[in-house]
């Protein structure tokens, strides 16, 4: 995203500091979504109770220990408890990454540009230091009992890949035999999405058990337990089967993946299709409903959504400036935008740029939810962080959960099988098959006599008569550089159909359904919503700029300067899963299961990572003050022997007021039953201040 300089590096506060330190570590890490969102949640964790220790209200998630104090060396103190923690778990969790002998060096050069010492490994006593070497030491051992599989460098223990591997660079695809099946693909030079070389030419099903890992919020009523081939699957926010050959529901797999070719018609610059990339006409879209209602909200045709975008900015009240550019720029510069390529911080790691490309904003209020008081940076990102990774892990659990049990085809998989099964729109036509390619004037046809002879469209397919064309993407083979070549759209066999790719990579490791790009992106979306307290970017558009032929690593490009324009995180984590089809990387019914699981895990993580900023929850309402709707907290713990104080502020200046009040404690068992306390209630009359606050 377009940066703000609102704060400059050295003063951005010891947690801002330690997550950019992992962000640049996932970039030169190995490209592993699950485990990224893994080490996100338990970094930020970290630093989490490295914080909450000091504080008389928030809870801690690992290291259950209570120092809290009113100091006014407090945020010193946390800020070095926060980088023991993240330094040490850190240090942990990238000793053996391939780009450890870059980043390991850059923690040390961090702690000491911080003033602490590293070699300071001591666990006994109070210190900051101590307190943040025993957090990291409780995440460490946490790590090895949580399911992910740590020890055995996070592989699968149980799941073996039904199909044989696809070869990209030859045609057909002989070896699926089970079409409703992720299949692994055989690259000479495997490299995975971050430029690591993946040894042995193809990469195994990433995360297929990772439903087994212990979530941050998910709970045993959002948990059901699959037995199949041999082995419980552990699903969180399980949708159902996706659509699937050989069953009612095979028309809808035909045209899921009919749609991914049309889309891939759009990726040439120069066909002269020109649209407005601004939020005039972009964004504010409709989720469909089941999939009846996927041909309405996708254009199947032109791509695109039901968005329409914004008359006037929500915010600032002003119109946008149209954008007028070729279609084929801003569908490659989208789809590799969110395809998180090279030295990328993969999906859950975007997330967190997200996050804090708004923090910088001068035009953000840090204010918990969009309300209370105007916090610190160190309190406005430990709790952000908290949310966003716990969300981010928890996400990762849910959708990899479905991967892992539904092991779902992808789209260049089924698109060539179905090329090689023929056409599925008439029988009396050649090479006819109820599970091909349906045939789509000008985006799906037949090779004949006819579009063959000389000067033809498909004049260089002669020889081909009888076989299934498609007009899509030409592919890598028409790229000798990608500094300087264009693949452009063009005739060839659906047989040889390519997503938008680099050849060396293609397609992820692991199955398509759910998308892991329209879950995660759904689900920080909404956690950016209710941590600002509002659904649009500061000032009401978040920018990217994609420059003229700098941007683009598949191929030169784009031929102008393109802005991606967000006016709210919704519109932001739309595009994302529209950049997937685009991509060729998911079909439309990977696609909406995935945003209303975000939707669901999110609305979770974040009432959790309230619960840990203050546990004090539902405590009432009164009329508004002048900055809207007033907060009435419970400030301390509640522990027996602690002390507390409700405090409400914002209501209406002096006004009387009435705090109705009733304690209880928890029911407990006494011989052979359980022992309820008698609630005792009783209620103190006041009058709020003239700044709307009052204090009991």
């Amino acid at each position: 995203m377009r940066r703000h300089s609102s704060c400059s590096p050295s003063r951005r506060s010891a947690a801002r500091q330690w997550n950019e330190a992992h962000l640049d570590a996932i970039r030169h890490d190995l490209a592993r979504p699950v485990v990224t969102a893994r080490h996100l949640y338990h970094v930020s964790a970290a630093m989490w109770d490295a914080w909450a220790t000091y504080d008389f209200t928030a809870r801690p998630i690992f290291l259950q220990e209570n120092h809290a104090t009113d100091s006014p060396n407090v945020d010193a103190w946390r800020s070095e408890s926060i980088s023991f923690a993240a330094y040490r778990l850190l240090k942990h969790r990238y000793a053996s990454s391939p780009g450890a002998a870059v980043v390991l060096p850059k923690f040390d050069l961090l702690m000491a540009s911080l003033g602490y010492d590293k070699d300071d490994v001591g666990l006994n006593g109070n210190s900051p230091a101590a307190i943040g070497n025993r957090i990291a030491a409780t995440i460490i051992a946490f790590g090895f009992t949580d399911g992910s599989n740590e020890a055995g460098n996070y592989a699968n223990q149980f799941y073996v890949a039904k199909n044989a591997p696809l070869i990209p660079g030859v045609h057909g695809n002989p070896t699926l035999l089970f079409p409703n099946n992720w299949q692994p693909l055989a690259i000479e030079f495997f490299i995975d999405q971050n430029g690591n070389p993946v040894p042995g030419g193809s990469a195994k099903f990433m995360g297929a058990e990772w439903g087994a890992v212990k979530p941050f919020s998910l709970s045993t009523d959002d948990l059901q337990i699959h037995f199949k081939d041999g082995y419980d699957h552990y699903v969180y926010h399980d949708p159902g089967p996706p659509p699937q050959l050989g069953t009612p529901s095979a028309a809808d797999y035909v045209n899921t993946f009919t749609m991914v070719v049309t889309w891939g018609s759009h990726l040439d610059p120069s066909d002269g299709v020109m649209m407005d990339a601004s939020p005039n006409s972009l964004g504010n879209s409709t989720l469909p409903g089941g999939i009846a209602e996927y041909n309405d909200f996708y254009d199947f045709l032109e791509g695109g959504d039901n968005g329409t975008g914004y008359a006037l900015n929500p915010v600032t009240g002003q119109p946008y400036a149209p954008q007028i550019v070729p279609r084929g720029d801003y569908s490659r510069c989208l789809a590799e935008f969110w395809a998180d390529g090279p030295s990328s911080e993969t999906p859950p790691g975007h997330w967190f740029t997200i996050l804090n490309h708004v923090s910088d904003s001068p035009f953000l209020e840090k204010r918990i939810g969009g309300k209370g008081p105007i916090v610190n940076d160190l309190e406005w990102d430990v709790k952000g962080y908290i949310a966003m990774g716990g969300n981010m892990h928890d996400t990762a659990v849910t959708c990899w959960s479905i991967k892992g049990l539904y092991d779902h085809v992808r789209p260049i998989s089924a698109i060539r099988a179905m090329a090689d099964r023929g056409q599925s729109s008439d029988p009396l036509l050649p090479n006819y098959h109820p599970e091909g390619l349906p045939l789509i004037p000008g985006f799906i046809e037949m090779v004949t006599d006819e579009n063959t002879g000389p000067n033809a469209k498909m004049e260089h397919l002669a020889g081909s008569v009888g076989e299934v064309a498609v007009r899509s993407w030409r592919g890598p083979d028409f790229i000798a550089d990608p500094a300087t070549d264009v693949a452009g759209v063009g005739w060839l066999l659906g047989d040889y159909w390519w997503p938008y790719q680099r050849p060396s990579f293609v397609t992820p490791p692991f199955g398509g359904y759910t998308s892991g790009h329209a879950t995660y992106s759904r689900a920080g979306a909404t956690i950016m919503d209710k941590l600002t307290g509002s659904k649009y970017f500061p000032g009401g558009l978040g920018e990217f700029i994609c420059p003229q032929n700098q941007y683009l690593v598949f191929e030169e490009g784009p031929s102008v300067d393109v802005k991606l324009q967000f006016v709210s995180y919704y519109d932001a984590s739309d595009q994302s899963s529209l950049s997937r089809i685009w991509g060729g990387i998911h079909p439309p019914v990977d696609d909406i299961p995935g945003r209303k699981n975000g939707i669901l895990v999110a609305n979770d993580a974040y009432k959790k990572a309230e619960a840990l900023f203050s546990p004090w929850t539902d405590l009432g309402s009164s009329l508004p003050g002048t900055l809207g709707a007033p907060v009435l907290e419970g400030i301390g713990k509640l522990d027996a022997g602690s002390s507390g104080f409700l405090a409400l502020s914002n209501a209406q200046p002096f006004a009387s007021a009435v705090l109705i009040v009733s304690l209880s404690s928890t029911p407990a068992p006494f011989k052979g039953g359980v022992l309820v306390a008698n609630p005792a209630a009783f209620t103190v009359s006041g009058a709020t201040q003239g700044d709307g606050s009052l204090t009991l």
